[in-house]
């Protein structure tokens, strides 16, 4: 594939091998029997993979590529999907049944291959892959950071988000412009919110919609009462509320809202 198609497709990929074992390796194997590489491209990182225990699919929509992986990778062949993973329906392959997804993603849309996890989260205990550097730090960032937001705290109400190690540009073809960081996440043993979970997004999104404001001011739209935006929760700004504030501060406007 030519480094023009590579920029086309807003892929960087890696060309080191020793970083490429190093990434599958952060994949610990529990809880699944099925492996779903996003974007493999030339196959660096399928090839360590290939080697575990779990049985290993790619989903690629880069023609060129999976003709490229049909050619180098008979062994596979028939576990080559060729469909956008953001668009497709994985359950056509795995039929409800756990799988864990890593891959060196495509920067322009990492964040939304997080969001399609978080909503098959009953599928996948397990999550590893490289983004650009400070797309993994967010996600993995506590409360009170200004980097801390919607990311971070959706993906930590049901994973434990680790931060491994940071990869330099120049391991890469085409090179980016920016370090690369590679994290893990390992769905919570107990991992259903103690509160409705479609509000939780919800409140989520729209307290960090205008993160300088304070709570009060950002959750009018719930139309809450006085007496419940007297409550000290709401004069703090959404940064400062760990994952447990926002469950409680969910079941608070759902008690209110319900009188």
């Amino acid at each position: 594939m030519s480094v023009r198609a590579k920029k086309h497709l807003g892929q960087h990929f890696l060309e080191d091998e020793t970083i490429a074992k190093k990434i599958a390796d952060t994949l610990q194997g529990f809880g699944y029997d099925f492996i779903l590489e996003i974007g493999p491209g030339m196959g660096v990182l399928t090839k360590y993979l290939l080697t575990k225990q779990p049985t290993t699919y790619v989903i690629e929509i880069d023609s060129d590529s999976v003709a490229y992986l049909k050619l180098n990778y008979v062994n596979l062949h028939s576990n080559i999907i060729e469909e956008n993973f953001l668009t497709f329906d994985l359950n056509q392959i795995f039929r409800n049944k756990p799988f864990a997804i890593i891959g060196n993603f495509p920067y322009n849309i990492s964040t939304q291959i997080v969001f399609k996890t978080l909503e098959m989260r009953f599928q996948i205990p397990e999550f590893a892959g490289m983004f650009q550097k400070e797309v993994a730090q967010r996600i993995c960032e506590k409360e009170g950071s200004k980097v801390y937001g919607i990311l971070s705290v959706l993906t930590q109400a049901f994973y434990d988000a680790e931060y491994l190690f940071t990869v330099p540009p120049e391991v890469f073809n085409p090179p980016p412009k920016v370090n690369s960081g590679v994290l893990r996440l390992t769905r919570k043993e107990d991992f259903r919110l103690s509160c409705d979970e479609n509000l939780f997004f919800k409140v989520v999104k729209i307290g960090f919609q205008q993160r300088r404001k304070t709570l009060r001011n950002s959750l009018k739209t719930f139309n809450l009462s006085d007496n419940l935006k007297a409550n000290a929760i709401f004069g703090k700004r959404p940064e400062q509320l760990s994952v447990n504030s926002f469950v409680k501060l969910t079941n608070l406007i759902q008690n209110d809202t319900e009188k």
